[in-house]
Formats: structure tokens, sequence, C-alpha cells
């Protein structure tokens, strides 16, 4: 069992890497290129780089699920799960969802390779993906924090049916739905969703220390 946990905890390390990697790629590299490449570079782009980018991007989430999935089962049957890994494995779980039920479809519409409106469906895609650069930065401080200080230390995360809690992943939720149905509005810019990732756990570590 021993064997298992550090494989699942290596692969989910090293998929999350990609995974993330390529979040961050996609939202302070390619989009910046894309809005002033030539045609014929935008065109190529689309046609050979966005697609394979893109299938790493798609996998290397799946298998960070399933591996973040192994090792939550781990922990909950070692009674040590916390405030701290509940908040980290829902927004990583959201992102995850995000991925496959946002971004992919519809960045296939706005890549030409389904049929669809291509500007409105890369509208969608950027949203979500946006909102998962959001929520990258406080997802891997609560996933680090959470064996750390879930429970003592910083006097947070004691509970797992606490009021901060339950303030915390409301807030969540309520920028999840955003992704959905919302605007970008701060997140227009990389500047601007690096910002609001950081001042987003801030606010989180606020709640669960002050509520």
């Amino acid at each position: 069992m021993d064997i298992l946990a550090i494989l699942a905890r290596w692969g989910h390390l090293l998929f999350g890497i990609t995974w993330i990697g390529l979040l961050y790629y996609f939202n302070f590299i390619q989009g910046g290129y894309f809005k002033k490449a030539s045609p014929e570079g935008l065109a190529d782009a689309k046609k050979a780089l966005a697609p394979d980018a893109l299938w790493w991007f798609r996998w290397a989430a799946m298998f960070t699920f399933i591996t973040g999935a192994i090792l939550i089962v781990g922990v909950a049957q070692l009674g040590q799960m916390n405030a701290s890994i509940i908040i980290g494995a829902t927004m990583g779980t959201l992102m995850f969802l995000n991925v496959w039920l946002i971004i992919w479809p519809n960045q296939k519409i706005a890549l030409g390779m389904a049929e669809g409106d291509g500007p409105s469906a890369g509208a969608k895609a950027l949203l979500a993906s946006r909102t998962n650069t959001l929520f990258s930065g406080p997802m891997a401080f609560f996933m680090l924090a959470g064996p750390h200080f879930g429970t003592v230390g910083m006097g947070w995360g004691t509970g797992m049916d606490s009021i901060a809690l339950w303030i915390a992943l409301g807030l969540v939720a309520v920028l999840e739905i955003n992704a959905i149905v919302g605007k970008l509005g701060i997140m227009t810019t990389v500047k601007g969703v690096i910002h609001s990732s950081l001042a987003l756990t801030a606010i989180l570590v606020a709640v669960l220390k002050l509520v």
C-alpha cells in the first residue's frame, strides 16, 4: 500500500505539473501570440500546434484527477481529511470539469475542428480557462497546506463542518457559476488573472483563519 500511495502521489505531481504548465502556457503565452500573429502563422498554429497542446492538456487533467481521487480515498481512510484538503480538492475537481465540459468542447469549435459559432465558443473557452487560472493558485496552496496546517499550527481548517469551510466553498461555487454564465471582468488581462488568483488565495485563507 505504501508503494501504491507514493506512486499515486508521484503521478499526481507529474500529471499536475503538465496540466497546470499547459494551462499557464495557453493563458500567458499562446493567447498573446494569437492576437499578434500573422494570418499564416495563426492558421498554422491553430491547425498544428493548438490541437496537440490541447491533447496533452486534457489528458494531463484527466490523470491528475484520477490520481488525486486515489489520494483522497487514502486520506479519507486514514481519517486525515480537513478543510484545506476539501477546498483544494473541490477546486481541482471543478478545474478538471471545466477542461472536459467547457474548454475542450468549445476549443474544438473555435479551432475549426467542429462546427459551431467560433467567436462565441472561443469566449466561453477563454472564460473557463481564465477561471482555472484563477483557481490554480489557491488550489495548489490548500493541497500543499492540508497535510501541514489542516489541523494545527495556523488555527484554520479544524473542522469539516465549520461555517468557515462552507463560506469558502460558497465563494468557490459563485466563481464557478461565473465561469459558466458570467464575464471575464478583471480576468481579461494576464496581470488581472494573476493578481486575482493571489487575492483569492489570501481571501480564502482569511476566511478559514478568521471566521
